[in-house]
């Protein structure tokens, strides 16, 4: 996973959230071919109009909007700004065992998925149904795209799209969210310290999360105990006061601070590690 010392800049992510696949199977070909092979999956594609809102102008046309159970979503090749904005060579975009071919933009291989009715974000039952409903459909959209790289835009995070396909069927099975292809861990140095901060968890919890790396802890120690934090938001709400607990080894606690809300700045719970009795 890339979590690794380029985070000089955070760049903002969009205000609605996004899935973008690299496709194998629909590099072309007639609109029809697409829209029939849409219908046997169940996605009822209806064509939408170049300027049917804000959303649908991300996308290069011709548009489609197709619904899956309760939600729908806008489909169709990524524009320009979409592929900037996933760029994997930008020091601002996260990869997670994830190595894009040179030509992962070309000959129209990129399609943007972008989820409707949105409004609510953080841990909330609305927001919990519209995610698990996506997710469902992009599982059927990895497989009828033969898609081979996955994009998500709320933690600017590359992922192999089978992996993430795996991960997503896991957690309509079991409840647990896949928290390493939903959330960026980064971590960046700031003089003589090291700081980890995650991204993607506010869409999820309403908070993110930020750690002063201790001295000798590896990437991998971070990863692995603010992806548990992280994970416990998810399914339980975010943190609303100070608070210790228990740490993962032994004589270890951690001690979340929320911090308050400036300019337009994701809230963050402020993560601190600590031995002793």
């Amino acid at each position: 996973m890339d979590a690794g010392n380029r985070d000089a800049l955070i760049l903002p992510v969009p205000p609605e959230p996004f899935a973008l696949i690299v496709s194998a199977a629909m590099q072309g070909g007639p609109d029809d071919v697409l829209q029939r092979a849409l219908r046997h999956m169940g996605l009822r594609p209806e064509r939408v109009p170049d300027h049917d809102s804000d959303m649908a102008a991300q996308i290069a046309p011709p548009r489609f909007r197709l619904t899956f159970g309760s939600i729908s979503i806008l489909a169709g090749r990524a524009d320009d700004r979409a592929l900037d904005l996933a760029d994997p060579a930008d020091p601002s975009t996260s990869l997670l065992a994830a190595s894009l071919p040179r030509d992962w933009r070309d000959s129209g291989r990129c399609w943007l998925f972008i989820p409707e009715g949105g409004g609510e974000t953080g841990h909330s039952p609305g927001q919990a149904s519209r995610m698990r409903e996506f997710f469902k459909m992009m599982v059927l959209l990895i497989d009828l795209f033969d898609a081979s790289h996955l994009f998500w835009s709320p933690a600017r995070l590359w992922s192999d799209a089978q992996q993430f396909r795996t991960a997503i069927a896991e957690m309509l099975a079991s409840g647990m969210p896949p928290v390493l292809h939903l959330i960026a861990f980064r971590r960046s140095d700031t003089g003589e310290a090291a700081i980890m901060r995650t991204r993607g968890l506010a869409l999820f919890a309403g908070q993110e999360l930020e750690a002063l790396v201790p001295k000798g802890w590896t990437v991998a120690e971070m990863v692995r105990r603010l992806s548990r934090l992280a994970l416990d938001m998810m399914l339980n709400g975010p943190v609303l006061g100070a608070r210790t607990t228990r740490g993962l080894a032994a004589g270890e606690w951690i001690g979340l601070t929320p911090g308050p809300v400036t300019g337009n700045r994701q809230p963050t719970v402020v993560v601190e590690f600590g031995r002793g009795d």
